[in-house]
């Protein structure tokens, strides 16, 4: 692995690490393509109080 793959790497998982940090609710999906991640989604749930 190159260090620039290196450092796409690291900045996805600092990605995800602030989508994980910020959610109380809800789901991420890795799309994967050739071993690699091309686009990550995000749903947010937010619980409503009666």
């Amino acid at each position: 692995m190159d260090e620039t793959t290196e450092k796409k790497q690291v900045s996805r998982l600092e990605m995800l690490e602030k989508l994980l940090d910020n959610m109380k609710f809800g789901s991420i999906t890795l799309i994967v393509q050739d071993g690699k991640i091309i686009q990550i989604d995000k749903t947010e749930k937010y619980r409503l109080k009666d």
